[in-house]
């Protein structure tokens, strides 16, 4: 912050400023937020660094502020849709919340043309009454080609798209078959029935799993994950690249992987019938589902058969005679995996787990990479059977180096703000429900309760979204503080190193222990911890990049696939109201905004009173009212890729 700045009153802070498509914002200053109006924006961009002076300080609300000051500029490229005005250029910006063309002189056009997506680098920022200035550096090609919309998501999250030579040269180095003069130190599983179970698509396969039932009635369940550590060294090119992506991305027609993918794909993915090594664990389960003894250890294994989800649910299901012939030899592996899952997924539900079924979106490119296709992607058991032996290695993990003291990475996800389980409570007296419970004393086990109650019934998906709403987001720490969404007290993530970052940490963290026979010196151990902390921060950016580049891909292809839809009518589920109109979910996931002049009947539309305390809309003449979880039928009216938003009127 400035001297001159500095020396005014303390009602002047320094914060980012999060812009809004609207125009307004807000500045984030620690925990506070102070709203921002657009005449008091400043041409300020979303991401700066600002001063901000607070003008007005409503007590229980957001402060209102004006920016004085912009200190740090955040954005320096912008991908949009380039258009030639003879002469002179403009950039219309594919992200809404930079509310200004950016005008390109005829000298920078770099052979841009009218429709072209084009990256362009900011030379001027905007000042008051001028737009920004800038010149184009990249075109990613004609709008409307094959690919270039997903490239200019890729651009716009400014995604680490292709390794650097460096990188895949040192990944050219690495053998793509194991040391045989390591396996002597590891123990040598390779005659054992292992399996992967995965999507049919997936082809990083960093977790394979077996279950036995043991002398003493107790199931022993091994979990054996890719030793990616013992191929990505600390520090190396590859490393360093790794730890900059912090995770895989996974977008709808393209995976831009952490991991180079002759590592990813090759020597560390753990295909069938390859000798690979792994990270293991073996926990004894007793019939109450809990963990009574673990033992980790470095392993070397052979996976027996390559299994996919489908598959997997149709031995159990006994639902198809051919698969079920094709794999008679391991049918007892799966029934006993089953058992198994079940036992640990009740044992959940006792302690109060949040089984949040909220359907994920399964969209079907053709070759021209449309969409042609939108539903529900459907889970089945034996997704379950993977998600409970996963949730369990990874908290006996956790819970084993806690108690060691260990310089470590958790996946925390704090208790809900009282406040926002209050809001919600609002919400679910309209239904007849209730999250009960003090407020410093909310436990899962109340909104486990409310899931079981909801479930089969029309409002399962919205109470289940508005539950989702009212969490804090998981993240990850070098301080255990549990994880509230599945009632547990210790909780990692450790069974993807080769696509998550803080996996991969947590592997070489295990194997140190393992490696000295649990003998840490303290020196060694506060270096680490202080590695874990700023590790943990790098990794819970780069995861939030990550699921915005995942959704925006998600919301576009969906906005695409209804332009053909304009006219059609629907029926949905009303799954948000606001001041400015209701939120309505279709059957196939797909959502879209009602403004408000658009609500009620269509020959007599009137003026809508919005109710902050119900969060309902209420017709000034007719009393028709709004609320969540409420059907009703819809048209198509707008869907716009470019702007990831479709819109309806209601019929």
């Amino acid at each position: 912050m400035s001297k001159k700045i500095k020396k005014e009153r303390s009602n002047v802070k320094e914060g980012i400023f999060k812009a809004n498509p609207k125009g307004f914002g807000f500045v984030n200053i620690g925990e506070e937020e102070i709203h921002i109006a657009p005449n008091y924006v400043n041409t300020a961009l979303d991401g700066d660094t600002v001063c901000v002076k607070i003008i007005t300080d409503n007590s229980g609300k957001n402060k209102e502020g004006k920016i004085i000051k912009v200190e740090k500029r955040n954005i320096t490229k912008v991908v949009g849709l380039f258009q030639n005005s003879r002469s002179f250029g403009f950039v219309v910006p594919d992200n809404r919340k930079i509310n200004t063309d950016i005008f390109v002189s005829k000298k920078n056009f770099n052979g841009a043309k009218s429709n072209h997506k084009v990256v362009v680098e900011i030379t001027k920022y905007p000042i008051k009454g001028k737009n920004a200035e800038g010149k184009v550096v990249e075109i990613l090609g004609f709008q409307d080609e094959v690919g270039v919309d997903m490239l200019s998501l890729v651009k716009e999250h400014n995604l680490p798209y292709e390794f650097p030579v460096p990188v895949l040269e040192e990944a050219d180095q690495i053998k793509g078959m194991i040391e045989k003069k390591d396996i002597p130190r590891r123990v040598d599983l390779r005659n054992e029935t292992i399996f992967t179970i995965d999507g049919e698509d997936a082809k990083d396969l960093d977790d394979a799993v077996c279950v036995k039932k043991m002398e003493n009635g107790n199931y022993l369940l091994g979990v054996h994950i890719a030793d990616v550590s013992y191929y990505v060294k600390e520090n190396s090119k590859i490393d360093r690249e790794a730890y900059i992506r912090g995770t895989s991305v996974y977008m709808l027609d393209r995976v831009i992987p952490m991991l180079p993918t002759k590592l990813s794909n090759g020597i560390c993915s753990l295909n069938a019938g390859k000798d690979r090594f792994t990270m293991s664990i073996d926990m004894e389960i007793n019939k109450k589902g809990e963990v009574v003894n673990s033992r980790l250890y470095k392993a070397v294994i052979n996976v027996a058969q390559r299994m996919t989800y489908n598959d997997v649910n149709k031995i159990i299901e006994n639902s198809d005679d051919k698969i079920v012939k094709k794999y008679k030899e391991y049918i007892s592996h799966f029934k006993m995996m089953e058992e198994l899952a079940r036992i640990l997924q009740n044992r959940r539900l006792i302690q109060g787990s949040l089984d949040l079924d909220i359907p994920e979106t399964k969209i079907k490119l053709n070759e021209a990479g449309k969409p042609v296709e939108i539903g529900k992607y459907e889970q089945t058991f034996a997704n379950t059977i993977i998600e409970q032996f996963m949730l369990t290695a990874n908290e006996t993990i956790a819970e084993k180096f806690y108690w060691l003291e260990a310089p470590f990475i958790y996946r925390v996800h704090e208790v809900p703000d009282a406040e926002k389980v209050s809001e919600l409570n609002k919400f679910l007296f309209n239904f007849g429900y209730k999250i009960k419970g003090k407020k410093d004393n909310i436990y899962p086990k109340e909104f486990s309760k409310i899931l079981e109650q909801i479930k089969g019934t029309t409002e399962e998906t919205v109470i289940s979204t508005l539950i989702l709403r009212t969490l804090k987001v998981a993240r990850y720490e070098s301080e255990n503080k549990g994880h509230f969404g599945i009632a547990s007290k210790y909780y990692c993530h450790f069974t993807s190193p080769i696509r998550r970052y803080p996996d991969l940490f947590i592997h070489r963290i295990i194997s140190k222990y393992l490696d000295a026979k649990y003998n840490i010196s303290d020196e060694w151990r506060e270096k680490y911890k202080e590695i874990a902390t700023k590790t943990a921060e790098q990794s819970s950016e780069r995861e939030k990049v990550a699921q915005k580049a995942e959704r925006d891909s998600i919301d576009m292809k969906k906005a695409e696939y209804m332009q053909d839809k304009i006219g059609q009518e629907y029926d949905g589920i009303i799954s948000s109201v606001t001041p400015f109109g209701i939120f309505v979910k279709l059957d196939n996931t797909i959502e879209g905004l009602i403004k408000i002049e658009n609500l009620g009947e269509q020959n007599c539309r009137e003026y809508f009173n919005y109710d902050d305390v119900h969060k309902t809309l209420i017709g000034e003449n007719s009393k028709r009212t709004y609320r969540i979880g409420d059907k009703i039928k819809v048209e198509v009216v707008e869907a716009n890729k470019n702007l990831r938003k479709v819109e309806f009127v209601s019929k």
